[in-house]
């Protein structure tokens, strides 16, 4: 069964940009490609406890097992070996981005204290968008009474198109909720 999004992006989001901006065929409209979820440890990732229970949470979040990811060399400052765990990392795509988009705008960040919407900062100069979220625990995937210690996640949403300004507009036709730009 395809996902909700992904049937609204086919029959109504694509042939609105296709007319919004001019395209002459489909395959010029800007169109997300991935998604990668990144949970740093830090520290706690030499703890194998630490690691599985986060491990575990992750995979509950995205439907799919998180890779650990290494230190590429040592730094005596960060107290960091080379190839120890450093955190986690998830990439999504096709049938389960869809999915995580869906439960990420309509139900977790709605549950986020004092939500005042997405910064439109978090473009890079391609196209792609990233942005953080301070607490993991607001998938409800996640349950609360067993975490040991709430944890930050990292998004990067990479989108092919042409110009930053269409891959705001794909995001704003998913529902993601921007703030609302400031006029002097």
């Amino acid at each position: 069964m395809t996902p909700r999004l992904k049937e609204l992006y086919n029959k109504e989001i694509k042939v609105s940009l296709k007319d919004k901006f001019g395209y002459k065929n489909f395959y010029m409209v800007p169109e997300i490609q991935k998604i990668v979820l990144n949970m740093g440890l830090g520290l706690d990732g030499n703890d194998s406890k630490i690691l599985k229970t986060c491990q575990e949470d992750l995979s509950k979040i995205t439907g799919q097992l998180p890779v650990v990811t290494k230190f590429k060399k040592s730094i005596s400052n960060f107290k960091t070996r080379k190839n120890s765990n450093s955190g986690l990392k998830v990439t999504l795509r096709k049938n389960k981005m869809y999915e995580f988009i869906d439960r990420l705008v309509n139900i977790a960040l709605p549950r986020i204290k004092d939500f005042r919407g997405l910064s439109s900062d978090g473009f890079d100069k391609f196209g792609n968008y990233s942005f953080g979220i301070k607490e993991h625990i607001i998938f409800p995937e996640v349950n609360f009474d067993k975490v040991d210690k709430v944890r930050g996640l990292d998004i990067s949403i990479i989108i092919k198109n042409k110009k930053t300004e269409d891959s705001h507009e794909l995001l704003k036709k998913f529902n993601f909720p921007f703030k609302k730009e400031k006029v002097n």
